[in-house]
């Protein structure tokens, strides 16, 4: 998260040199920007476009992924999409999530910011809330708990919630060729409380997340997301780029 860093005086002692040093730290820290919403929605193709957009307004960028994005994570992410429906509880995805997330947090995603990276996750903490909280039931106290000793500094300046009807996310879903469909076969009910939590979070904070209509063409969908991260984070694309 950005810091709001007061003016330091003209003239300070030496002995604030530490503390100079961390306030440049701090402001040369990177910025998170997370991606959410059901199936199909789109967000790897949005990230791929975004990130080549931020390269060349002169960002450094970092994409990755949940569950997964660090090589422990991935183990626990083939765990999490592969196999049966009711492989685990949702109170067991949980747990699972948050141990691939501290990971993820640990060996890439703090890494990057620290450097001043600007990093795209697919995913991030707001879908264990939609998915194993609001849509699977699994207990929010738990969810609090373990968001508040994992998340540590890495906490999303913007979230973008890319939202579409249910049957038009799941129909695209469909046309994919791969083998994480775990979540994908949850049931149409499951998928509808989905949508609802992720509009529900949206709504909740306004001041960190955008809800963005994803039913259009990729080009359209780029350019609201274009406009979002513009208006929110101050980024002005290179003449000529």
């Amino acid at each position: 998260m950005s810091s709001n860093l007061t003016p330091s005086a003209t003239r300070r002692p030496a002995l604030d040199n530490r503390a100079e040093a961390a306030n440049v730290r701090a402001m040369a820290r990177g910025r998170l920007i997370t991606f959410e919403g059901g199936e199909g929605a789109g967000k790897s193709t949005q990230i791929a476009m975004l990130a080549e957009r931020l390269r060349a307004a002169g960002r450094s960028i970092v994409t990755t992924r949940e569950p997964g994005g660090s090589p422990g994570a991935e183990s626990i992410r083939g765990l999490l999409l592969t196999g049966e429906v009711d492989r685990w509880s949702p109170f067991t995805e949980t747990l699972l999530m948050y141990a691939a997330r501290r990971d993820h947090i640990e060996r890439v995603i703090e890494p990057a910011l620290e450097r001043g990276e600007w990093v795209l996750s697919d995913r991030f903490a707001d879908s264990t809330r939609a998915y194993q909280g609001a849509a699977g039931g699994a207990p929010f106290e738990l969810i609090d708990a373990l968001e508040a000793q994992t998340l540590g500094a890495a906490r999303p300046d913007l979230t973008l919630i890319l939202d579409l009807p249910v049957e038009v996310g799941l129909a695209r879903a469909a046309e994919r060729s791969h083998a994480e469909v775990r979540f994908e076969a949850k049931g149409l009910a499951f998928h509808q409380r989905l949508r609802e939590a992720f509009r529900a979070i949206a709504e909740a904070e306004p001041q960190r997340c955008v809800v963005i209509g994803a039913s259009g063409s990729r080009e359209a969908v780029a350019e609201a997301i274009w406009r979002a991260v513009a208006d929110r984070l101050g980024v002005q694309q290179r003449e000529g780029a």
